[in-house]
């Protein structure tokens, strides 16, 4: 393994020689190699996709050889395997945390709001997360994940239907409908990102509660989110 080089500064710079003597080798722990390989493999992927990144410019950003980038993840695969696996659960508990409300229209509100934080917070992790993978994932694909935040609507949107006198059996469509409308704007807002974020969010949910029918000319928030 190749360690990382850092060099003392000095007030006196002498000679080369002398620079060599005061330079130091620092090696890194194999956690902290880890985490290395895991971050420069992250914003390669969000930036060329798998097929573009190569295992010889993961192993050159990190400063070390090949053979330690299949020593820690046996190669490129096991990287980019680890690298979506993380990025899944962190959107999922990002998305799943946020429904805490009691009233179902800030649930709405609070799902699409920890949806369009994780894209302004980890945005290489959702690039990501909407490419097709191109190798089987533990946690699945991003439409299995999509459609585990739905299940976590579905048991809200269930009780709704129930107290209205609905057929709660269409609830699982329904929140299929809601999240899926939630992440493909959430995959246009990437990119433009505008209107603002809480604009965003207001008009999704204006969408998803009033219908076209019933649509306000200018949305408002309900819950404490304002931006």
């Amino acid at each position: 393994m190749i360690d990382a080089v850092a060099t003392d500064s000095s007030s006196n710079p002498g000679t080369d020689k002398d620079k060599q003597r005061r330079t130091r080798r620092t090696r890194m722990t194999g956690a902290e190699r880890r985490q290395q390989l895991l971050e420069i493999g992250r914003t390669l992927f969000a930036a060329k996709g798998f097929e573009g990144t190569s295992v010889e410019e993961i192993a050159a950003k990190a400063g070390v050889s090949k053979p330690v980038v299949y020593e820690h993840f046996g190669g490129k695969e096991g990287l980019y395997a680890v690298v979506v696996d993380r990025e899944m659960r962190r959107l999922l508990d990002m998305v799943t945390g946020s429904l805490t409300a009691g009233h179902p229209r800030e649930l709405c509100e609070q799902a699409a709001f920890a949806l369009l934080d994780y894209i302004e917070e980890y945005t290489d992790g959702f690039r990501i997360l909407v490419r097709d993978s191109p190798i089987p994932q533990s946690t699945g694909s991003f439409a299995s994940l999509i459609s585990d935040i739905a299940t976590q609507v579905e048991d809200i949107l269930g009780r709704e239907f129930k107290s209205r006198g609905f057929d709660p059996k269409l609830a699982p469509l329904y929140a299929q409908a809601l999240v899926g409308m939630v992440a493909l704007t959430g995959q246009w807002w990437l990119d433009v990102r505008r209107p603002k974020k809480a604009e965003v969010a207001a008009h999704l949910v204006n969408l998803a509660w009033h219908g076209l029918d019933g649509l306000e000319q200018r949305p408002r928030l309900i819950g404490h989110r304002k931006s």
